[in-house]
């Protein structure tokens, strides 16, 4: 005999605002069917009534984790309507920070998960690296959050002395290495937890469209910053890490791992940060009937903006669209679920690791 259980749309197991039924036979969940809408924004519409610098800090207010590469990502779109040069100093300050709000997202992610497998103790650790990755965020920028770095043609704020904050991420890096990544990578008590649950093939993962670690974690090698590079990534040596069993042990050492490698990015911008300019000379007017993209890579998977100027010459854009990595992610819950124990259903969720607040808009 087959039952409903809804959850949400506002409930302790849930990160964010969406209403999860689950179909169960007994313990097991057989199907789920989602809904979102709870936290709609109308950011979309509210461009279509601002200058392109303006919208600069609307769309840094569409997720609050990942503010800085939603800036990023609508300033590249803008600068190729403009076919504008951006510094190369500023390409680095651009990936450092980019590099810095990954690091911060996943530790954050991890402390969730750490507190959902039962792991309490981790998750202070987590919240604690999290805190010294903030410092750092506000050491560059002057902001813990919303950080106002990104403009049309470079950023706002230099980085006066990059080796001050190569010796905090030198730090970050060590407890990355000795605490973080062998936890959630070797103890027995995560794998028994997290191995076999929660699956989904790499066939799976190709035919819903999975993006980011979520579908690196099922053997989809692809990376935005491999794939398309932006900013000064093609400047530097990194690996992506990739797995093949698709469960959510496997979506928590990608991550795990990707730390490391983020790290070893903004090593390698913080040493070779060439002088120069951090701003290009003032905006120019954006030319009629213009279209730019933008493809970055969040901490969640791909990010993609279009912009379309006015057919009117007007300084307001026409449309600005914006897709985050959660929009086409959302369909893998259904999948992972499927087949589960009722009680790993709050882990399996946050092993998605999804933003439905910033898919609402």
């Amino acid at each position: 005999m087959s039952y409903r259980i809804p959850i949400g749309p506002y409930h302790p197991g849930l990160e964010e605002p969406y209403k999860l039924d689950l179909i169960c036979e007994g313990e097991t969940v057989k199907d789920a069917e989602m809904t979102i809408g709870f936290n709609f924004r109308g950011i979309e519409f509210l461009a279509r009534q601002r200058n392109y610098t303006q919208i600069i800090a609307l769309v840094e207010r569409v997720c609050g984790i990942c503010s800085n590469i939603h800036t990023l990502s609508y300033c590249q779109a803008v600068e190729q309507c403009t076919e504008y040069v951006v510094p190369e100093r500023a390409l680095y300050i651009r990936t450092i920070m980019a590099e810095l709000e990954r690091l911060h997202s996943h530790v954050l992610w991890a402390g969730v998960a750490a507190k959902l497998i039962g792991f309490k103790t981790m998750f202070m650790g987590c919240f604690a690296l999290r805190e010294k990755i903030m410092d750092c965020l506000e050491l560059i920028s002057g902001n813990r959050v919303n950080y106002s770095m990104n403009n049309i043609g470079g950023v706002n704020r230099d980085i006066a002395d990059p080796l001050s904050v190569l010796k905090i991420v030198e730090q970050l890096e060590e407890e990355v290495k000795t605490v973080v990544v062998p936890v959630f990578t070797t103890d027995k008590t995560i794998a028994s937890r997290c191995a076999g649950v929660g699956v989904i093939t790499k066939a799976q993962a190709k035919a819903i469209g999975l993006v980011g670690p979520f579908a690196r974690a099922s053997g989809i090698p692809e990376d935005i910053r491999k794939a398309q590079p932006y900013a000064a990534y093609d400047r530097f040596q990194f690996n992506v890490p990739v797995l093949e069993s698709g469960d959510t042990f496997a979506r928590v050492v990608v991550r795990a791992l990707e730390l490391l490698e983020s790290c070893s990015i903004l090593r390698q911008a913080l040493t070779t940060m060439p002088p120069g300019p951090f701003k290009g000379p003032a905006r120019p007017k954006i030319p009629a009937g213009m279209m730019g993209f933008s493809r970055v890579e969040a901490p969640r998977g791909e990010v993609f903006y279009m912009v379309r100027s006015s057919a009117t010459g007007k300084d307001i854009p026409d449309r600005v669209k914006i897709r985050t990595p959660t929009f086409v992610n959302m369909p893998g819950v259904r999948y992972a679920l499927a087949g589960n124990e009722l009680a790993d259903s709050p882990l399996i969720q946050a092993s998605c690791d999804p933003c439905y607040s910033c898919t609402d808009r």
